[in-house]
Formats: C-alpha cells, structure tokens, sequence
C-alpha cells in the first residue's frame, strides 16, 4: 500500500492558510488549494483555536543576521569581543553573551545563532485572566449561564467603569476558550458557547438556507410603515419556526425596539397550526404592544389573513429568499440554537420549558440595548402604557 509523504508547509503557505480561513473558506476547499484533505488542514488551525496567532517581530535592540556574521568574522579571525564590540557599536557585554549562549568562540554559527535567537524570543505575553480569581470565576459562571462572551465583557464594563483589573474583552475571553496553552479558563466551557465548534470559525464563514414556500394574497415588507422600519416605537415583532428532527417545529417572536423573545410551541408546520399557537401567544400581551408581525414566506404563513382577523395585528412578509429583512428573527433564532441544537426533537418541550428558555434570553444583557436586558426594556414599555 502506497502512503503519502508527510507535507510541510513553507511559512507563506501558512500566512495563505490563514488568509483562507479567515475569508471563511471550509478546510476542504483550503486542503484543495495543496492536494491535501482537510485533515492536513486541521491541525495547523487547531494549535491556536481557529484564531490566527500574531505575526512575530524582531525587537530593533536584538542582533541582527547581519552582525552576527561580523562576529563569526571577527572569531574567524581571532579578534578580540571588545573589538567587535566596538566595530558593531554594541556593549562587550552583548557580544560576549551572545557568544557564550551559541556554543563559544570555537564553535560560533551566525545563522545557527540566528535561528537559536529568534526560536528563545517565543515569549508570549501573559494572559490578563492569570492569577485575576475574580474575573475567572465571573466568566465561568456567567458562561454556564449561557452568556455570550461579548455579554460578560459588555456587563463587566458596565458593572465596574473605574476598574480595569474587573474588565476584559470578549476577544480575551474567546482567545482564553480556544487556545488552551494559557491555562486559564477549562475546555468544557466551549460547550456553552452558542456554536459548539472545537475551533473558531471566520465571521465570514455562511450557512445555506433552503427555499421559502410561495403564495401570492400577501402585503409585502416594501409596504410596511416607517415607524415600524426605524424601531421607533414598541409592539412590532419578527417570526420564524425553528426546525427540528421528527418534523418538529418551535414558533419563535422576537420584538422589534426590545428585542424581547417569546416563544410558542406548535404541535405541526401546517398552517393551522402555526396560526393557532400564534394567535393563543398574541392575547398574552396588551393591544399596545402587538401591532405588526413581520415573517417570511414559509407555507405555515398561508392563513394570515386569519390571524389578521382574530387579533387585528398586520402581517408584513419578506420577499423570496430574504432572511435578512426579518434580521432580528434570524439572529434571535441563532441564539436560541444553544439551547434546541440542530438535529434534535423538539416536539419533547413543553410550553413551560419554551417559556423558561425565553425568560433566560431576556434577562441577558444586549450589546445593542446599552447592555441593558430584552425584559428590562419591555417592562418599561407595558409600565408607560399602564
């Protein structure tokens, strides 16, 4: 059986790599690029996390190729370290130093000793959380709590203005996560993160969604009122059913100006049944604070014009294949993905679980909202219409 020779990749084949992934491109296709599988891909990521470690820099103090090879000059021709000393224009002591630690006079390499020099300055700076009990602890709770990284750094700034030693940034958090050679923070808390992944993945990095159902009797986005595009004013909310296996379905809503999630359990995808649930979640609000819904043009919408009817809320839907003009929905719904992961039954939830999960959401501080919480803003909203 023939093997394939182990490859070794040149330092710009790496720096391309890199470029790859984070312009979000899939190992495969990388591996592609070299003739290699995505296994040859995966451990070069790993090492870091997915998270492209910083280029290294020479110091401008340190010696360079260059004098390093007007000492082994200068040894070659039995000159003393004063001297080349004084011909660099450096302290003897630097010169003797650096002769000592690369073997002696007898034996002293300039591009050996370069290599040596450049292999010792792997120094990495230490972590902020190292020996920081305070923000270790707050991080690993908040984190089983289901926040997100950029929420704790977002509510540690919040919570404590004037301390620096009580503030990180999301990027340390995630970087503490991922690249386990810090020692700060364990591996089992990447299992809380919303995306699951043993490395991180480019921003840029998309998933494909599949085509929306089509019906005609519908009042487009394009005709929607501008305070309900501008978020100017509460009770306008965005919709969307999340899928699970065993064509289960949750219905999820997510309001507008708040960003306050509710969540309704629906027995089918049809469209009776969505209408149903939808309209039983409606009368738990005040009039108030349910004028519009926003969806897009899945078949379960097909009954709108009934929902219309028995709540008096206007139904808004998206053009084709637009996810994006319901964003919030979208992101909400990605949110939501940490607790009803993909591929799993979520016909096994009861209302009451749905309705604790939406509780947790909103009482998670948003970086749009100024760090406040989705349910701080919507009680606000009911408290100045009673």
């Amino acid at each position: 059986m023939a093997y394939r020779t182990r490859i070794f990749f040149t330092e710009r084949q790496k720096a391309e790599i890199w470029d790859r992934w984070q312009r979000g491109e899939s190992m495969s296709s990388i591996g592609r690029v070299f003739d290699r599988g995505s296994s040859s891909i995966y451990p070069l990521l790993e090492r870091s996390g997915g998270i492209r470690p910083a280029a290294r820099t020479r110091s401008r103090l340190a010696l360079t190729l260059a004098e390093r090879e007007e000492i082994s000059r200068g040894l070659v021709a039995k000159h003393s370290l004063r001297s080349i000393a004084r011909g660099l224009g450096r302290a003897p002591s630097t010169i003797s130093r650096e002769v000592r630690r690369n073997s002696g006079i007898q034996q002293y390499r300039a591009a050996i000793s370069d290599a040596r020099a450049w292999e010792r300055a792997r120094r990495p700076k230490p972590c902020k959380l190292v020996g920081n009990d305070y923000l270790c602890r707050m991080i690993s709770t908040k984190l089983q709590r289901k926040w997100s990284p950029q929420q704790i750094a977002g509510w540690l700034m919040r919570e404590h203005p004037d301390d620096e030693g009580k503030r990180i940034s999301h990027e340390t958090i995630y970087r503490s996560l991922f690249i386990q050679t810090r020692g700060v923070l364990k591996k089992e808390l990447q299992a809380h993160l919303r995306a699951t992944r043993s490395i991180r993945r480019s921003r840029h990095a998309t998933l494909k969604r599949t085509g929306l159902g089509k019906f005609n009797d519908a009042v487009s986005i394009r005709d929607r009122p501008a305070d309900i595009e501008d978020r100017a004013v509460p009770g306008h909310w965005e919709g969307d059913l999340i899928a699970g296996s065993k064509n289960s379905f949750i219905a999820t809503l997510v309001e507008r100006n708040t960003r306050f999630v509710m969540l309704a359990k629906v027995s089918n995808k049809d469209s009776h049944s969505v209408i149903q649930a939808l309209i039983k979640q409606s009368r738990k609000l005040p009039k108030e604070l349910y004028r519009s819904l926003t969806w897009d043009r899945g078949t379960e919408m097909a009954g709108h014009k009934a929902f219309t009817l028995a709540t008096d809320i206007d139904v808004f839907l998206c053009e084709p294949h637009s996810p994006w003009q319901r964003g919030t929905n979208e992101n909400t719904n990605r949110l939501l993905r940490q607790y009803f992961p993909k591929g799993t039954d979520l016909s096994i939830h009861s209302q009451a679980k749905l309705s604790a999960v939406a509780r947790q959401l909103n009482e998670r501080p948003r970086k749009t909202l100024g760090y406040q919480t989705p349910a701080e803003r919507f009680n606000a909203c009911v408290a100045a219409i009673r």
